[in-house]
C-alpha cells in the first residue's frame, strides 16, 4: 500500500456555514498559477473494507469503466461496464437496494457485444414527462440504446449519426431552455470522430458539444467548442452552480504536463470561457460531481495530480462550487481505494441517496496481481468530517 505523507494531513479548516453560490460578478474565473500538488488535508479510506461493496469480479477477466444512474425511488441503481479494458460486451447490473447488494448479470440485447469502447448511462425526461434511460457506446459511429421502462428491457445500439468520439456522452446536463432538453459533451483526438479519422503526430484534441431537443432521443451534429495540439483536453465532467445559472466542466489533460483546466458557461452552454488550470488538488482523470445536502460538493477521479502520493488511486475531493470558481484547492481530498498496478482505475459513478450517503463505484486493481474489478465505496460526508477534524489533534 502506497504511504501518505503526513505532510499532506497537516492543515484543515473546517467550513463554518454552509457554501454560497458565487454572485453573479464573482462568476468570472480567476486566473492564478496552481501549485503542481496540494495542501489540503488528506483523509484514507483504502483500509475500511466495510465501506465496500463488490458489483463484480471474474477471475482472469478484465472488468472496469463503470458508469451508474440512480433512479426516482432512490433504490434502483443501474451500473453498466465493458468486459475488457475499455471495450468489450456491455454487462448490466441492477441493485434495488440503493448499492448495497447487486443483481446477476442481465440478459441484454444481442448487438451490446459489439461495443467497441465506455458505455455511458443516464436519466433523461423528454417534454411530455416521459422518463427514458439512455446508455451510449463510443468510437466510430457513434451509438445509443433506449429504455422506456427503467431498464426491464432495452433497444439495440443503434447508431447516431455520421460522427463519433473517445468516451461518448461522458457527461449529460440537462439544460433551462426548455424540457427535455439536454446537453451532451465528449472528445476526440482525430482517430473517431469521421470514419477514416487518423491521429496526427502532434495530436489535436478536440472537445465537442451536441444537444438534444427531444428528451435525448436523438442528438445534433456535434460542434467544436475547443481544440488544441498542445493542450490535450478530455473526459469532460458537468457540473452545474448551485443557483443553476452557470455550467463548469472539469477536464483530465492527457499530455499529463499541465494540471487538469475547467471551463464555465453563463449560456447554457451556447459559448464558453477560456480554459485554465485547477489545482493540483482536482487535477485527475473523468471527474463526477454530486452535491451533499450541505450544498458541498464531492467529485470522484483518479488520481493525476504531478505531485500526490496517492498518484494512480481511485479519490475524491470535497469542497465548494465556489472554490472551483476561484481556483481554490477546497476543503479536504479522501483515497478511496488503493490501486496496486500504475493508474488503472476510476471511471466512477457517483450517486447521492437521501440521507446523505454517497455511492461512488468504479474498477479497479484493488488485488495485486488479479484482475480488475469493480468496486463501491459508501459513506457521508459528516463521517469524513470527523475524520478531518481527528487529523487536527
Amino acid at each position: 500500500m502506497k504511504t501518505i505523507s503526513t505532510l499532506a494531513l497537516s492543515i484543515f479548516l473546517l467550513a463554518g456555514a454552509l457554501p454560497r453560490c458565487p454572485a453573479a460578478d464573482d462568476k468570472k474565473p480567476t486566473p492564478k498559477k496552481q501549485p503542481r500538488g496540494y495542501s489540503i488535508p488528506l483523509i484514507d479510506l483504502a483500509g475500511e473494507k466495510h465501506r465496500q461493496v463488490v458489483v463484480d469480479r471474474e477471475k482472469g477477466v478484465y472488468l472496469g469503466h463503470p458508469t451508474t444512474v440512480l433512479l426516482e425511488d432512490q433504490k434502483t441503481m443501474i451500473c453498466v461496464y465493458p468486459a475488457g479494458h475499455g471495450r468489450g460486451r456491455i454487462i448490466m447490473k441492477r441493485s434495488s437496494d440503493a448499492g448495497l447488494t447487486w443483481s446477476a448479470r442481465l440478459k441484454t440485447p444481442e448487438n451490446w457485444a459489439t461495443s467497441k469502447e465506455v458505455p455511458t448511462i443516464h436519466r433523461v425526461i423528454d417534454a411530455a414527462g416521459k422518463k427514458r434511460l439512455i446508455m451510449f457506446s463510443g468510437l466510430y459511429p457513434a451509438r445509443l440504446a433506449v429504455s422506456e421502462d427503467d431498464g426491464a428491457t432495452w433497444s439495440p445500439l443503434k447508431t447516431l449519426g455520421d460522427w463519433g468520439g473517445i468516451v461518448v456522452m461522458g457527461c449529460v446536463i440537462d439544460l433551462k431552455t426548455g424540457p427535455g432538453n439536454y446537453m451532451a459533451m465528449f472528445h476526440d483526438d482525430g482517430r473517431f470522430f469521421t470514419k477514416n479519422g487518423k491521429r496526427a503526430k502532434s495530436a489535436l484534441f478536440t472537445v465537442y458539444k451536441t444537444f438534444s431537443k427531444d428528451g435525448g432521443l436523438s442528438w445534433s451534429f456535434p460542434e467544436a467548442i475547443f481544440a488544441r495540439s498542445d493542450l490535450h483536453l478530455c473526459e469532460p465532467g458537468t457540473v452545474r452552480s448551485p443557483d443553476g445559472k452557470q455550467i463548469a466542466v472539469l477536464f483530465r489533460e492527457n499530455s499529463r504536463r499541465r494540471n487538469g483546466h475547467v471551463i464555465f458557461s453563463n449560456d447554457e452552454g451556447v459559448s464558453w470561457t477560456t480554459p485554465r488550470e485547477v489545482p493540483g488538488s482536482l487535477t485527475g482523470d473523468r471527474h463526477t460531481a454530486r452535491y451533499a445536502p450541505d450544498g458541498r460538493l464531492f467529485i470522484s477521479f483518479r488520481d493525476r495530480t504531478l505531485e500526490s502520493a496517492t498518484h494512480g488511486d481511485w479519490v475524491g475531493w470535497v469542497g465548494t462550487y465556489e472554490d472551483i470558481v476561484k481556483g481554490r484547492e477546497g476543503q479536504y481530498r479522501v483515497r478511496l481505494m488503493d490501486n496496486t498496478r500504475g493508474a488503472d482505475c476510476a471511471y466512477p459513478g457517483v450517486e447521492r441517496l437521501p440521507d446523505g450517503t454517497f455511492v461512488t463505484t468504479t474498477y479497479g486493481h484493488w488485488v495485486k496481481g488479479e484482475s480488475p474489478f469493480i468496486v463501491s465505496v459508501r459513506f457521508k460526508l459528516e463521517e469524513l468530517d470527523e475524520k478531518a477534524r481527528a487529523l487536527k489533534k
